[in-house]
């Protein structure tokens, strides 16, 4: 994963089994936050560990504010079969 000045959209999977979809310039820090520090978000923080299941390279924040918006926006069956694609191929 290139770390840099990209924004990355991320979705996480909660110990119950939950799914949970972010933005961040660094994933690699912001999975730490979510798995231990103060600064996770308060839904991930009820439902530790969390585990990385999909991560996408957007070019600017306001794009990937609207890719955010759209999977938040799609039934878990989707998210599910978006997962299982990009980790199959």
């Amino acid at each position: 994963m290139k770390q840099g000045s990209d924004w990355w959209v991320y979705m996480l999977r909660c110990a119950d089994g939950s799914l949970y979809t972010g933005v961040t310039t660094d994933v690699l820090r912001r999975w730490n936050e979510h798995n231990g520090g103060p600064r996770g978000a308060r839904y991930t923080r009820a439902r530790r560990p969390v585990v990385l299941v999909l991560c996408v390279a957007v070019p600017d924040r306001a794009r990937a504010g609207r890719l955010e918006a759209r999977l938040k926006a799609l039934p878990r069956a989707r998210k599910e079969r978006l997962i299982r694609a990009v980790t199959a191929g």
